[in-house]
């Protein structure tokens, strides 16, 4: 039997979820197979609706070697192995004539840990008692979490934190569960032939399609012992979220409360002398932290270095002893060594990575209203990282709806890695961008209006100008306005002001869990949603519910951001600019992803307003305008308040 062609695999993919083919999705898959055939990287930008999805999926299940698919949001993993890769597995079986295998694979400590479940959890002296189900009284919330936790254990097939729901808080979570360096290992823990982390590893191991999430990638990449299976070829979707996901994992932290954690750990296993090193060396911190400013340390001030020297020399003392005694009277002893090793050993790391101090690494100190100071170590830049361990020995493709800044591939390109497009040199892998469009006529079903007479927003301060272009601009929407704000702060404000000036209902970020507020949002046309960040990119309300969408300002790096600000140095010193390379291509993306917001599906449509004029005055503003959606651009305040009225007309009569 001849194979069966791409096109053909498409359409019953397509078919099969009830989709409609589109050309950019076509294009997509074609282009994504040659990459997949011939070894090469790909960076492809696909608008919404174009179903990206399959135009990936499907030359991937094609080729037959494993892929590894990573993603950086759960509700897309959640589509991927719920919805997508069964139906699209159904489909493609009979052409194929195999049925390709799919897992999930996340970091260990997503998995139910049964010995910690059953065993107890290794308390702190100050914490409470040892067995945790004790210690949380069976009334209080933690107590009723942990004794449903129980009973989900003799139920659940996968241990997935995520297939429990209702949900858990952080605090019970980390009662069940296990860091990677706390694992007793398959080997030595009684519980080791029933393990959930280790079940899912052997499943993607036997798999032809591993889904995991970008952290997981950036381990694997970075701590080089392997914790994805071998694979030929990697899938990075969401990949605007990569360089972002990876410096996280990438960055060290120290704080007094984990410090002390660790000694409290370590201190009932290794000798007086020993533990009263590390307690002193301790407490040496502390006080230093009490004082920390925060803000970028350009070089680490003597007492700091003295600190964390101290703090090294005393953690290394502590890891040689607990190798070397034992203690019979501790109960379950190898679980609260290797506890009190996991958290010693994270303090002399990033100990001893600043205290090394490399130019590469930018260390600074931040100060949290709860949680107090904190140092923090990150480093510089993460893509020659990503040049060295994404690109070698595979091929990659990488997309997203926002890839393309300011009309080319080429920032994005930079930040992970990659030379200008077509260059070719021995140490820079050869790529090629591809731009497959949308499906949505972005110029009839948007507009794009930039408030051009407000004046330039300040550092602090409220802007009353932009308040009341705010309020003129929700009524004549009648509501169905999603804000996008540059700080929780002016969100707040806004919301707080606007409540008492318009008779809509306005819903505030942090005044209830993000999924009831895009609900609430969705299930009215005249309520208004009001946040920060993770509104900019996690809303998808298609209809009539989101026709406005505002920006309060340009979403540049706050400039005392010590890492944006380090990165935007180093980038002059070179002899770049700085401020495009670092800034006006953070504020791209941002901007690229919150007016990704407005058009969800083909009968949409609405206005973007961004109520900051340096998008139409300033130089870098026909940057940042080329990396939006092709909306029709407007600065006639009239003219957009009539479009809003007429669009809310409409929807109106529809409604009715």
């Amino acid at each position: 039997m001849t194979k069966p062609s791409l096109p053909e695999l498409l359409h019953a993919a397509v078919t099969a979820v009830g989709g409609t083919e589109r050309p950019g999705q076509v294009s997509m898959a074609e282009t994504v197979a040659e990459a997949i055939d011939d070894g090469s990287h790909l960076l492809v930008q696909a608008g919404t609706g174009t179903g990206k999805s399959l135009g990936y999926l499907v030359p991937a299940l094609a080729h037959g070697e494993r892929v590894v698919i990573a993603t950086a949001t759960l509700a897309l993993q959640r589509q991927l192995v719920e919805r997508d890769l069964p139906r699209t597995v159904d489909a493609l079986h009979p052409l194929l004539r195999r049925r390709p295998q799919f897992a999930m694979l996340k970091g260990r400590s997503n998995y139910l840990c049964l010995h910690r479940l059953h065993e107890g959890m290794p308390q702190d002296e100050e914490e409470g008692l040892f067995d945790q189900f004790e210690a949380a009284a069976p009334t209080s919330k933690l107590g009723q979490d942990l004794l449903r936790m129980r009973d989900w254990a003799d139920e659940t097939e996968t241990g997935d934190r995520d297939d429990l729901t209702p949900g858990v808080s952080d605090r019970a979570w980390s009662q069940v569960s296990v860091s990677s360096r706390e694992c007793l290992g398959a080997s030595k823990c009684a519980y080791g032939a029933e393990c959930f982390a280790e079940a899912a590893r052997e499943r993607a191991k036997l798999s032809d399609v591993v889904v995991t999430n970008h952290a997981l990638l950036a381990i694997d990449a970075i701590e080089g012992a392997p914790v994805l299976p071998q694979h030929e070829v990697l899938i990075v979707d969401e990949a605007h979220e990569l360089v972002s996901r990876v410096t996280g994992v990438a960055t060290g932290e120290l704080t007094p409360g984990q410090v002390n954690r660790a000694v409290r750990r370590a201190a009932k296993l290794v000798n007086e002398k020993v533990a009263d090193q590390l307690q002193t060396a301790s407490e040496g911190f502390e006080r230093l932290m009490e004082l920390a400013l925060p803000g970028r340390l350009e070089e680490i001030p003597e007492d700091l270095g003295y600190a964390l020297m101290a703090l090294r020399d005393a953690a290394r003392g502590v890891i040689t002893a607990l190798g070397s005694t034992r203690d019979k009277s501790v109960q379950d002893e190898d679980a609260v060594r290797k506890q009190a090793l996991a958290s010693v050993e994270s303090i002399h790391d990033v100990a001893e990575r600043i205290t090394n101090g490399s130019e590469y690494d930018v260390v600074w100190y931040e100060r949290h209203e709860r949680f107090g100071a904190s140092l923090r170590v990150a480093p510089m830049s993460v893509s020659g990282l990503l040049r060295e361990k994404l690109f070698a020995d595979r091929s990659v493709v990488l997309t997203s709806a926002t890839l393309k800044l300011g009309g080319d591939f080429n920032g994005v390109g930079a930040s992970l890695g990659l030379a200008p497009e077509g260059t070719e040199s021995e140490d820079a892998p050869v790529w090629k961008g591809l731009d497959v469009g949308s499906p949505f006529d972005y110029g009839k079903q948007g507009i794009l209006y930039v408030a051009k007479h407000l004046a330039r927003p300040g550092r602090e301060g409220t802007r009353s100008d932009m308040l009341d272009e705010l309020a003129e601009l929700i009524q004549a929407a009648g509501g169905r306005t999603l804000g996008l704000f540059s700080s929780m702060r002016a969100a707040q404000s806004a919301a707080e002001e606007l409540r008492e000036r318009l008779d809509v209902p306005i819903l505030l970020q942090g005044e209830e869990t993000l999924g009831e507020l895009i609900k609430g949002f969705a299930a009215d046309s005249e309520t208004c949603l009001f946040g920060t960040l993770s509104l900019w990119q996690g809303v998808d309300v298609p209809g009539p519910s989101c026709q406005l969408v505002i920006m309060d300002k340009i979403p540049f790096p706050r400039p005392d951001d010590p890492l944006m600000s380090a990165r935007q140095k180093a980038v002059d010193e070179a002899g770049g600019n700085g401020f495009m390379a670092i800034a006006a291509t953070h504020a791209a993306l941002l901007m690229a992803q919150g007016a990704g917001r407005l058009v969800r599906a083909s009968g949409d449509r609405g206005v973007v307003a961004v109520l900051d004029p340096r998008l139409a005055t300033a130089r870098y503003g026909s940057y940042l305008r080329a990396s939006l959606p092709d909306f029709w651009y407007t600065t006639d305040r009239s003219q957009v308040r009539r479009s809003l009225a007429a669009i809310d007309a409409a929807a109106k009569a529809d409604e009715a």
